[in-house]
């Protein structure tokens, strides 16, 4: 199975920097992203190095790769990386690229409507547990939110012996509650033993989702059929979790821009 390194970046300069230096290198990232916001942060895990690095995170990078040493064009332009490694099935990257592309700028016609749920929201007081709280529904409205596509970066940690609950949620995602609404899991991968750079060895899988917009994510996380299946499965299932909103950013090596 291919290992694939995800960084999370601190930088010294501006992401357009970075973006600049990167296309010139040989890497052919699978993503690179815009950090926007956590949606859900980690519980236990992590929590000192994911939540508080030298400066807010810039940069969500995944490279098809079982190094997690930058090359030597990038690591000047770096502050601060955190990063784990996972074992990504072949299929799912064999026609990424292609298929990535198409969710990132797809027809008008092949956008999802909305389902309404925002009409009358089920709003909690956090997001912690993926429900829509007043907080999060301000920021998704506000200048600061983006625009367009998003993905989100998920770790996971599984509570004993419910792994098979977290497996039925995803099944819903992928059949109606994520699906009907435009998400879908589009990396999903088992975390290498001993890679995660801050020493934690307790993350198990990490998941990156796809929404057209973040009014899609809302609409799916105040609905009634998407907590339904949150809470009978999702939660109970997880020790710990967190989730990084990202916009990604559409680079072309060799010479071509780089869409920031």
């Amino acid at each position: 199975m291919p290992v694939c390194t995800v960084y999370l970046l601190c930088l010294h300069n501006s992401v357009a920097t970075f973006v600049a230096a990167l296309k010139n290198t040989p890497l052919k990232p699978l993503i690179v992203a815009r950090v926007a916001r956590w949606i859900i942060t980690p519980s236990t895990l992590s929590q000192e190095t994911l939540l508080h690095p030298a400066q807010p995170w810039d940069v969500l990078l995944i490279l098809r790769t079982t190094s997690t040493i930058l090359p030597k064009e990038l690591e000047p332009l770096v502050k601060n990386q955190w990063s784990i490694q996972a074992g990504v099935p072949s299929k799912l990257l064999s026609s990424f690229e292609s298929t990535n592309r198409h969710l990132l700028d797809p027809s008008t016609g092949d956008l999802p409507p909305l389902s309404g749920a925002l009409s009358h929201p089920k709003i909690a007081k956090s997001s912690q547990a993926l429900e829509l709280s007043d907080e999060l529904r301000r920021w998704i409205s506000s200048d600061k939110a983006p625009k367009g596509a998003v993905t989100m970066l998920n770790l996971l940690a599984f509570a004993p012996n419910r792994k098979d609950e977290y497996l039925k949620y995803g099944q819903a995602f992928a059949e109606s509650i994520g699906s009907r609404r435009g998400g879908i899991a589009k990396i999903v991968g088992k975390v290498v033993h001993g890679s995660c750079s801050d020493g934690c060895d307790e993350w198990e899988e990490i998941a990156l989702a796809h929404y057209p917009s973040l009014d899609h994510f809302a609409d799916m996380i105040a609905s009634e059929d998407y907590q339904e299946v949150n809470m009978r499965y999702r939660i109970p299932s997880l020790k710990d979790t967190c989730i990084l909103c990202t916009s990604e950013l559409a680079i072309e090596q060799h010479g071509s821009k780089a869409s920031l």
